[in-house]
């Protein structure tokens, strides 16, 4: 489709005297009036080809953490389980306590109120395991943790858990969030308290700490139906004080000490395996374009720049001004029976430039990087900033008379933004300040490129 807005923009070489003096003269005034005719052209009769492609491993950079295991109709059989560093406190309470009233320490796994995909009732069961060296980095989805750990060995500790907070006092029930807590051996709690009393430099810096505590690895033992999308892991120890009392009786008060938590500044990593549905795969082979997370599949598109380009060259003229070029991408979900949902937000990045992308902790430049979210409105994914890629396209072309296929192929991967906000007292502005590979509940959805909407347009002047 194309659509044009003509205006005049009443470019006049008369003044409007001589249309009150007319008479006097003898020079036509045709002859000397000049008008300027804009015009905005939309052009929208654009199309995009596709294929999903895999995406087999990524690398988490955030400290969510996905637990247990999934088998989804018309998704697949997914499972996670985690690895992971800790930040140390820099300073313990020392004063008043001994490693002998230490009484006891527990891992805290905080998630969401309904922070899981799957049933919540269902029982499952986990393990922890101590970690015998430190972990990699960079590290990916695909890390085999038994290469770090005895996984024949007895457990750290287990635990059973479900998903909600049936039995619990209505306190509990009201949280926004609940919490899986793991009994862990006391002699740990002990170790690491005597650690910092003999060398507090250990505590420093979490790199010198994993040193001497490398960390853990959580696991799956048994049960299915659910994955547990935790926010928080974090270790406390909990202590007491002794102390007489005005009438010199000894009091005992009780104390607790969150001091190891998993933070970004430490190396986490989500072990993820995931095996398609046969269903979904066919769906794949027969040409839809299907995208999966955390893992699983990307899609991968060639976007027709070289059509726009000539489309420009074609109908523009000297005097031309590029204002937007924008796609859409309709979306839809795909049935299944856990409620697994689209992802929320897409990158759009050169796929030759996609594994330096995340690497590098970049953000998208709107140039060979876009982001968009999902807009219910659209019922798709709106990239509405690609003007700047245009017009770098447009100057290569011009340079050299042609573009390079790779500068058009472009992967489609879900991601998670993260954003922040600034206040100068009269107005807040949103920006987002990192983008990281998608990790969280499991996601997937079709894109229905043979619906995308790619809208070009540009003004021009014309002179009469």
């Amino acid at each position: 489709m194309k659509s044009t807005v003509p205006f005049l923009s009443g470019v006049l070489l008369l003044s409007g005297s001589l249309f009150t003096a007319c008479e006097n003269t003898t020079q036509e005034i045709g002859s000397s009036l000049i008008q300027a005719e804009s015009e905005v052209v939309i052009h929208n009769e654009f199309s995009v080809s596709g294929h999903s492609t895999p995406n087999t491993a990524i690398e988490s950079r955030t400290t969510v953490q996905l637990l247990g295991n999934i088998s989804a109709e018309g998704y697949g059989s997914f499972s996670s389980d985690f690895v992971c560093q800790f930040m140390p406190a820099s300073k313990l309470v020392t004063d008043g306590v001994t490693v002998n009233d230490i009484d006891s320490m527990k891992l805290i796994l905080a998630y969401p109120n309904g922070g899981y995909v799957g049933d919540s009732i269902a029982p499952l069961g986990l393990q922890v395991f101590p970690l015998d060296r430190q972990l990699p980095s960079p590290i990916f989805s695909s890390f085999n943790p038994e290469d770090y750990c005895d996984v024949n060995a007895a457990p750290l500790a287990s635990k059973i858990y479900v998903g909600n907070a049936q039995g619990e006092n209505d306190s509990i029930q009201a949280l926004s969030y609940r919490e899986i807590h793991v009994d862990l051996p006391v002699s740990l709690a002990r170790d690491l308290y005597t650690l910092y009393l003999d060398n507090p430099g250990a505590y420093s810096f979490p790199t010198e700490f994993a040193k001497y505590f490398p960390g853990i690895y959580v696991r799956n033992s048994f049960g299915v139906g659910r994955v547990t999308q935790i926010q928080q892991t974090s270790m406390v120890i909990y202590y007491h004080t002794t102390a007489d009392d005005s009438e010199g009786k000894p009091v005992v008060t009780r104390h607790e000490g969150s001091y190891f938590a998993v933070t970004p500044e430490v190396i986490s990593n989500n072990n993820i395996s995931f095996t398609i549905d046969p269903a979904l795969q066919a769906r794949i082979d027969n040409g839809e374009n299907i995208i999966v997370a955390p893992v699983g599949r990307d899609v991968e598109i060639t976007f027709p720049i070289r059509d726009v380009i000539d489309y420009y060259i074609d109908n523009s003229g000297p005097l031309s001004v590029v204002n937007t070029l924008s796609m859409t991408i309709p979306a839809e979900a795909i049935e299944n029976n856990y409620g697994i949902g689209l992802p929320e937000s897409l990158l759009m990045v050169i796929s030759s430039e996609k594994d330096d992308f995340f690497l590098n902790n970049s953000l998208n430049d709107d140039k060979i990087s876009f982001i968009a979210t999902y807009s219910a409105s659209a019922k798709g994914y709106v990239f509405s900033g690609l003007r700047n890629y245009f017009l770098t396209m447009l100057d290569k072309y011009n340079a050299d008379g042609t573009i390079d296929i790779a500068d058009a192929t472009f992967t489609l991967t879900p991601v998670t933004l993260t954003t922040e906000s600034t206040s100068n007292g009269y107005t807040t502005s949103t920006y987002v300040s990192a983008i990281t590979p998608y990790i969280g509940k499991p996601a997937m959805g079709k894109l229905n490129l043979d619906k995308a909407d790619i809208t070009f347009q540009f003004s021009k002047q014309s002179f009469n």
